[in-house]
């Protein structure tokens, strides 16, 4: 299992949201190639980003940003705003790893599909749910699609990941929904990263458990930036999921 510490992206800035609301956002960093660099002298071998600019406009904005977390040395998944595939093959060819699309996975299916066969294992979908719901455009708007309908939709066409993240949860350290997780996970083939609420080790330990169904990562943010969430020990409990699981 592998830890994702997260950076989220504001007018360049390293920040966190409390439910996806820009009205309770902090701000953590400035300098998002250092914090970058941080998490990868802890042991990381991923950082998940998310352009919120992007996000709410459809198309990449903090592409400077981007650039300077590519830098550190780890790999990236980045996602926000990212519909169409000129935007895919822009991103790829800046060198990031992975991307994620979320809106355009429930209005676009074809978009993802397409970008996941020419594009194999650097495609991901950001399943982003309020109340069981998906969510689109930035999380500010809700659909009447359930988490399990999409994610089947992508089954067996070239996708990396889902991103699963439970919107109630997310910058409020209330623990991740470690049930509906596994819940999701045993409902497909594709590997799932939880996404949302983690306040500390013990978050890690519980998904770390459930590993065996399919749960192959988890993202960690603002536990991680109020010293709540050590990243080594956390770190060091997905690599005994990884031992167990070989």
């Amino acid at each position: 299992m592998h830890i994702y510490p997260a950076i989220d992206l504001k007018n360049g800035q390293g920040v966190r949201l409390l439910n996806g609301d820009f009205q309770q956002m902090t701000v953590y960093t400035s300098d998002v190639g250092a914090q970058a660099a941080e998490f990868v002298a802890a042991g990381c071998t991923w950082i998940h980003v998310v352009d919120l600019d992007g996000a709410i406009q459809g198309k990449p904005k903090n592409i400077s940003a981007v650039e300077q977390i590519m830098k550190a040395g780890s790999k990236v998944q980045l996602g926000g705003g990212i519909r169409n595939l000129k935007n895919i093959e822009h991103w790829l060819s800046l060198g990031v790893d992975r991307l994620v699309l979320g809106t355009a996975a429930l209005k676009e299916p074809s978009l993802l599909k397409q970008a996941a066969k020419l594009f194999e294992g650097r495609i991901a979908v950001g399943a982003d749910a309020k109340e069981g719901m998906i969510a689109a455009e930035g999380w500010l708007e809700i659909s009447t699609v359930p988490v399990v309908e999409l994610v089947k939709r992508f089954e067996d066409c070239g996708v990396a990941a889902i991103i699963f993240t439970d919107i109630s949860r997310d910058g409020a350290l209330s623990g991740v929904n470690v049930s509906a997780t596994a819940e999701l996970a045993r409902e497909t083939n594709i590997p799932i990263i939880a996404s949302g609420g983690v306040k500390g080790i013990k978050d890690i330990e519980a998904c770390s458990k459930l590993a065996h169904f399919g749960i192959d990562g988890i993202i960690a943010g603002r536990a991680l930036y109020d010293g709540r969430l050590s990243l080594e020990e956390a770190i060091k409990v997905a690599n005994q999921s990884n031992i167990i699981d070989s």
